[in-house]
């Protein structure tokens, strides 16, 4: 069943307004509830956007690498702050919400072109595990205005990223929710992130071809850019569960945790049409590869964000040290010099990381 016929499936059949409102910058629909403005995204009802006049299709089309940020939550863990389950990241912004500006800050002296939301984990499901569901849309947009806060207080454009993730755990693609929730949490996420001003939506660590598309379509909706990333491994194995002493399972195909190959995933978001495609928290042991499948499935932009360490069922994550910035910038010269248009790290790099990126792509 394609993806209207599974919302035509999953939510109720309502009649909904068609209004527009404009938000400064670009235009957002207004409905009367999630379910409508849902049905209407599935159906796609929305807005096309003027990629010459949009100021990051400009910046994408120069052709110099955008440098994305660094991890959020690994290093809010570094800097002492608590990143427990279920909420993680999202704690800071109730407990530590000036660790988690100066990061931000952080990232940009590091030189870093694009930062991105801590919303990781402000979806309301995520919140009503901690019994805070009600207030996901304010902490969805205070983690914005802490990153534009910080993005203006350099000289230089910077681009606020809004993160949307997968809903469940990044890592368990078996539990990704039915199409109804899916096209409803993440509308919400979207509108929310947009709404307070993000510059693009960056659905990040996707690890299905549906939720993927479904989250693509809800972002596409705002009328803001939209970059989609990929969490992939050796024959769809979690990158924490590979033996990378193992040749044989390091050599097999790299495909969504899912079970699904690159090739499909690109041509799922053929009609999403994003403004990059990328791989994410994936270790640097096979993301050369992972990088080399993606160009030869995707002819427009595609990036790369590595992770260091290894996932953690208590604190999210486990740091570790295992490489360091100026490693990781030399393996990911290749990537640039091979056509890479973002390049950042994920979980577990640090603003070090960043800097020492940023010395490669001046």
């Amino acid at each position: 069943m394609d993806t209207a016929g599974e919302m035509a499936e999953s939510l109720p059949r309502t009649s909904f307004p068609r209004r527009r409102e404009s938000s400064g910058r670009h235009w957002i629909p207004v409905f009367t509830g999630m379910t409508e403005f849902a049905r209407t995204i599935s159906y796609g009802d929305y807005i096309v956007i003027d990629r010459q006049a949009n100021p990051f299709f400009q910046r994408l089309s120069t052709g110099r690498p955008l440098l994305l940020d660094g991890a959020t939550g690994t290093e809010l863990q570094r800097r002492g702050v608590d990143t427990g389950l279920p909420l993680w990241s999202a704690r800071a912004l109730i407990e530590a919400p000036a660790v988690l500006q100066a990061i931000h800050a952080d990232y940009l002296d590091a030189g870093a072109d694009i930062i991105t939301t801590n919303t990781f984990r402000t979806h309301r499901r995520t919140l009503e595990r901690a019994g805070i569901g009600a207030r996901t849309r304010e902490l969805t947009q205070l983690a914005v205005q802490l990153a534009q806060v910080a993005a203006q207080s350099v000289d230089r454009k910077i681009f606020v990223a809004g993160s949307m993730s997968p809903l469940e755990d990044c890592y368990a693609p078996e539990l990704v929710p039915p199409a109804g929730d899916l096209w409803i949490e993440h509308a919400e996420m979207a509108r929310d992130l947009a709404q307070a001003g993000c510059d693009l939506l960056l659905v990040e660590t996707m690890n299905t071809i549906r939720e993927a598309v479904i989250a693509a379509r809800c972002a596409a909706a705002t009328g803001l850019p939209v970059c989609v990333s990929f969490v992939v491994g050796p024959a769809g194995l979690p990158p924490d569960q590979v033996n990378l002493t193992n040749a044989e399972e390091t050599r097999s195909e790299l495909k969504l945790l899912s079970g699904e190959s690159i090739v499909a995933a690109v041509a799922a978001l053929r009609s999403v049409n994003p403004a990059a495609i990328l791989i994410n928290c994936v270790p640097l042991a096979f993301i050369d590869r992972a990088f080399e499948e993606l160009r030869a499935a995707h002819s427009g932009p595609i990036g790369l964000y590595a992770n260091v360490g290894h996932a953690d069922d208590q604190v999210g994550w486990t740091l570790t040290d295992d490489v360091l910035p100026a490693a990781y910038a030399r393996q990911a010269q290749q990537w640039v010099q091979h056509g890479a248009a973002i390049v950042g790290g994920c979980c577990g790099t640090t603003p070090a990381h960043i800097a020492a990126l940023r010395q490669i792509i001046l």
